[in-house]
């Protein structure tokens, strides 16, 4: 980064002409661009109501999306713990990004108590993919739409796309977490165990941890 740093200013001063290449990249990468973000938009205006669709229609997903989020939850703000990551599975959840085992399994076991005993909003969690999903999908019709009112592939559609988008994403994530992707009827769930998955000791990469889950029948 800094010998760039140190090319550009050289550049600037003793050899302009070395950033003419530069320059011409960046104008066609501004050319290019807003066409990779309409294909890109249609992509998601098709792809984020299926997986929208498929999470809502499956409960037992649901239920351990909403168990991988109160574990998540739990070892944040008990443990401490940060930059953690998880998805759900119909057999469990995956939590990245921590290597105790014994903390997750705790955590889990926690969670599930507590939203058990009525605290059904540990379901939530403000960095949920959901998130993502929505805002992917409200500045690909926003952009469309623009695109169909002015017929100009635009950077400033763009823009006015992706920030409106990251405005009303978090707020409209959590609703479609609330009522879509998480449900708090977790009565008959139960955490079976707690295994490492895919660890790599010899380097930086993050852990992944899978908690598995099973509905206990009787406890309907």
């Amino acid at each position: 980064m800094i010998i760039f740093v140190l090319f550009f200013l050289f550049a600037l001063f003793f050899a302009p002409f070395l950033l003419v290449p530069f320059i011409l990249f960046f104008l066609l990468l501004l050319l290019f661009l807003p066409f990779k973000f309409t294909i890109d938009s249609i992509f998601n205006l098709v792809t984020v109501p299926a997986q929208l669709y498929k999470i809502a229609t499956n409960p037992v997903l649901r239920k351990n999306h909403s168990l991988e989020h109160a574990t998540v939850n739990i070892l944040e703000k008990e443990y401490g713990c940060n930059k953690l990551a998880g998805y759900a599975e119909e057999n469990g959840f995956y939590i990245l990004g921590i290597n105790d085992i014994s903390a997750v399994e705790e955590a889990a076991q926690r969670g599930l108590a507590l939203m058990k005993s009525g605290r059904k909003q540990l379901a939530i969690h403000t960095r949920c993919g959901t998130s993502m999903l929505v805002a992917n999908f409200i500045s690909a019709v926003i952009f469309l739409l623009l695109l169909l009112y002015t017929g100009y592939f635009s950077i400033l559609n763009m823009v006015i796309a992706i920030i409106i988008a990251n405005l009303l994403g978090p707020y409209l994530g959590q609703i479609l977490q609330r009522f879509v992707t998480t449900t708090p009827e977790i009565e008959e769930m139960e955490i079976i165990s707690a295994s490492y998955n895919e660890v790599n000791y010899f380097s930086n990469q993050r852990s992944k941890i899978f908690v598995r889950t099973e509905i206990i029948p009787y406890l309907r």
